[in-house]
């Protein structure tokens, strides 16, 4: 596992941080959000949309009584909020293990409800809110591939 914690001082940080996990996914690749209620896990998968060009037309929102929200891009942004669920057999009999792996980027919220189904290939990402504005992002690549490209991220979010 490769790690990096990245200071978020304002909500642009957020928004550039957001902004470049969108552009550089690829299909099938998987993003896990943790942090408490209210920390900006939905408004860093609103920046991941932007990089994905999701169209402005499509507001991103949390799909806490959904559980999935489907947008349209560059690649298809998959957004899974497991909040309400408590056991694994709810994940699977909801038919969310579908989206994982497929032709867009997944991006689970309370990806901890997931449990012996977690992703072996998976860049999590914890936000920690440190005041009103500033977020601290701890990031861990799991899986080769996602240790490739932390190291990209690196590089491209000193800016962050």
């Amino acid at each position: 596992m490769d790690s990096l914690t990245i200071f978020l001082p304002d909500p642009d940080a957020t928004l550039t941080l957001g902004r470049y996990l969108g552009e550089t996914a690829r299909p099938g690749e998987i993003i896990t959000l943790a942090g408490s209620l209210g920390v900006g896990k939905t408004t860093l998968t609103q920046a991941i949309g932007q990089g994905l060009q999701v169209p402005q037309s499509y507001y991103i929102t949390s799909p806490t009584f959904s559980l999935l929200h489907e947008y349209p891009g560059r690649l298809p942004l998959y957004h899974l909020d497991l909040y309400r669920l408590n056991e694994e057999t709810e994940i699977e009999e909801a038919g969310l293990l579908e989206y994982l792996y497929g032709a867009g980027l997944s991006v689970i919220e309370w990806p901890d409800r997931l449990g012996s189904l977690m992703p072996d290939e998976r860049l999590h990402i914890e936000l920690k809110r440190l005041d009103e504005t500033v977020r601290l992002a701890e990031i861990t690549a799991h899986g080769g591939a996602w240790r490739k490209k932390i190291a990209a991220l690196r590089v491209a979010c000193s800016g962050c």
